[in-house]
């Protein structure tokens, strides 16, 4: 590998003015557009030492043989270019947007003789007004039915429309009540149109007006005596109440907005979006994203909103978008939607009270979003195949690691330290044959990864091992050993195999950069492509053996509170559960005070002072 890309221009060449740049391929392919402040100074973190770049950063140059650049008058001028070009030529190593399935709007046709509401995807309807996303087709039916009982309105098709106006029979959903158009020959179109206002009204965030208005009438019908009217006035309330339900309350009333929660990790990122118009959530929907060079969250942030609203109509960008991280360039992008909108857009971070309750479920909704994704993609038999082969070749194995046995090494400021070990067979995890592993003594986490090796590999080909429980036999070798680290962890683990005399066991670590997987006695590590699936298994490996070693660690350090507490005369199992289960957790307990103990029922001052003396001493 060279130390100089060939194709890098001289510093002087580069403009310091902002503007868009595009690295090409060798067939002319744009592999990257990025935007800049300052060209030189963005343009020469490309071309620094080749060792420095993230692994995916040094991939994009060294596929590149050129890189070109336009200077554009001010950010905002950059923001809009570099949109444009993303779209125009998909660059292969920006973020790409996975599952971008269509979700399903509620439409208004305003632009037709009698307006008609109906659910499409189809967002390109000449003069139609758009509702939602809905996560559900049956949640969009179910609002419409609902809100055809307080605005009956047009449902029918333009050619049953057309047929009830030329022969003058209702339409068929209008014979059955279904439909409140002007081929029901209920209405008039003017009647009509004024009641698809109100209906129109009601969606962007009239619902309060609207109630109040329905609850007067009602009252009135009730006081002249006209219960059936009141009736209905009374039906139509409630259905109002069910819609209302549906979207609650989540901002003042007021409020338009759209929030966007993100989970990510360092391959995936995953998007939830909600559409708050006057104070309630009136849509959602969740993308996953593919993270393909190294991005921070806010980078991540600012090209996600560039995509939601690059080519959003002036209606449907609101007057405040509420973010988890706030983009460097959030200034310019505020004037990039202020240019779409018409008017003043101010982009927030939720920080506190209802907003920030709301960004954290949109961050679950991300969060399950994410691990749908990443299970969908395990599930797969061809794609877990793939893995299993490209793992294969990466490593030179023989055959393909049917069997694999992930290491990692937890500790609390180097206590209470332990080794976990999962197992995937056929790309699938076997929870029935993990194992976790108690160090009592160690110098660091070499040395802990060597114990556990050695440990584990002790027990291969044992005819004891699990005959009293009937479990699966520990006994059974893995085709491959992953260990969570860089080389010193990979030679702590070789010299384990070594002594044991095992050979036939491929041996890999996973070093921070997720991509690369260091080999014993080499001096580089093995570079896995961003688009390879067995990528994802070592993500999933890695993660999975870390979870299990810190379930591990917090039922033994639960284990150890339990059996100090157990020493205090007074305290008996239930008292030892309440104490846990008020204070949460192990630090919580040993840094509450005397007060904060006494305050539980059944424990006194004297037996209060007793705990907190005694977890001091431990």
């Amino acid at each position: 590998m060279t130390a100089q890309l060939p194709y890098k221009p001289a510093t002087g060449e580069i403009p310091t003015n902002p503007g868009v740049y595009r690295f090409l391929g060798a067939d002319g392919r744009v592999l990257y557009v990025g935007k800049a402040k300052n060209l030189r100074q963005r343009l020469s973190n490309y071309f620094a030492p080749l060792h420095t770049l993230h692994e995916r950063t040094r991939r994009m140059v060294t596929t590149a043989v050129n890189v070109e650049w336009t200077v554009v008058p001010t950010d905002v001028d950059s923001l809009q270019l570099e949109y444009q070009w993303i779209k125009q030529f998909d660059p292969p190593f920006n973020v790409k947007y996975r599952d971008d399935k269509s979700y399903p709007f509620l439409a208004v046709t305003l632009a037709d003789e009698a307006p008609r509401v109906m659910v499409t995807r189809n967002r390109k309807i000449r003069g139609a007004k758009y509702f939602g996303p809905y996560p559900k087709v049956w949640a969009v039916r179910d609002t419409i039915d609902l809100m055809l009982k307080v605005f009956p309105i047009r449902t029918c098709s333009d050619s049953s429309y057309k047929r009830a106006m030329t022969s003058g029979k209702p339409c068929f959903p209008g014979q059955i009540g279904k439909c409140g158009g002007p081929c029901s020959g209920r209405v008039s179109i003017e009647e009509h149109r004024a009641i698809v206002g109100d209906f129109v009204a009601f969606m962007q965030g009239g619902d309060e007006r609207f109630a109040r208005e329905v609850t007067a009438r009602m009252k009135e019908a009730a006081a002249a005596l006209d219960f059936e009217s009141a009736a209905a006035y009374r039906d139509q309330l409630e259905s109002i109440d069910a819609v209302l339900t549906k979207s609650a309350l989540v901002l003042p009333d007021n409020e338009d907005a759209d929030l966007f929660g993100l989970a990510e990790d360092e391959l995936d990122a995953a998007v939830h979006h909600f559409v708050i118009r006057g104070g309630r959530v009136r849509g959602a929907s969740s993308q996953t994203v593919d993270k393909e060079l190294d991005i921070t969250s806010a980078d991540l942030v600012e090209q996600i909103l560039q995509r939601a609203y690059g080519d959003a109509d002036a209606a449907d960008v609101p007057r405040r978008v509420i973010v988890p991280f706030l983009p460097d360039a959030h200034l310019e992008l505020e004037q990039f939607l202020a240019a779409r909108r018409g008017r003043r857009v101010e982009i927030q971070v939720a920080q506190r009270g209802q907003r920030a309750e709301l960004m954290r479920n949109a961050t679950l909704n991300a969060t399950q979003a994410l691990v749908r994704h990443k299970t969908k993609r395990t599930s797969d038999y061809s794609t877990r195949t793939q893995a299993l082969a490209d793992l294969q070749e990466a490593l030179g194995m023989t055959e393909a690691p049917l069997r694999i046995e992930c290491y990692d090494i937890s500790h609390l400021q180097g206590t209470n330290v332990v080794g976990s070990m999962v197992v995937f067979e056929d790309g699938l995890p076997r929870k029935d044959q993990y194992r976790s592993f108690s160090i009592a003594e160690t110098t660091d986490d070499t040395d802990s990864m060597h114990q556990v090796l050695t440990r584990r590999l002790a027990r291969l080909d044992d005819p004891q091992e699990d005959e009293p429980t009937g479990r699966p036999r520990f006994s059974y070798p893995p085709q491959l050993l992953l260990v969570d680290g860089g080389q010193p962890q990979v030679n702590a683990a070789a010299r384990a195999l070594a002594e044991s005399g095992r050979t036939g066991i491929a041996l890999a670590g996973i070093a921070k950069r997720l991509e690369e997987l260091w080999l014993p006695g080499d001096d580089y590590p093995v570079i896995l492509p961003r688009t390879s699936e067995a990528l994802y298994l070592v993500q999933r490996l890695r993660d999975e053996a870390h979870r299990f070693a810190i379930v591990h660690q917090r039922k033994r350090r639960r284990r150890d509170i339990r059996s100090i507490l157990a020493e205090i005369p007074g305290l008996g199992e239930a008292r030892i559960k309440a104490l846990l289960t008020h204070f949460g957790s192990v630090t919580a307990l040993r840094g509450a005070t005397v007060e904060q103990i006494e305050e539980l029922p059944g424990i006194g001052p004297k037996l209060a002072a007793t705990i907190h003396a005694h977890l001091a001493r431990g």
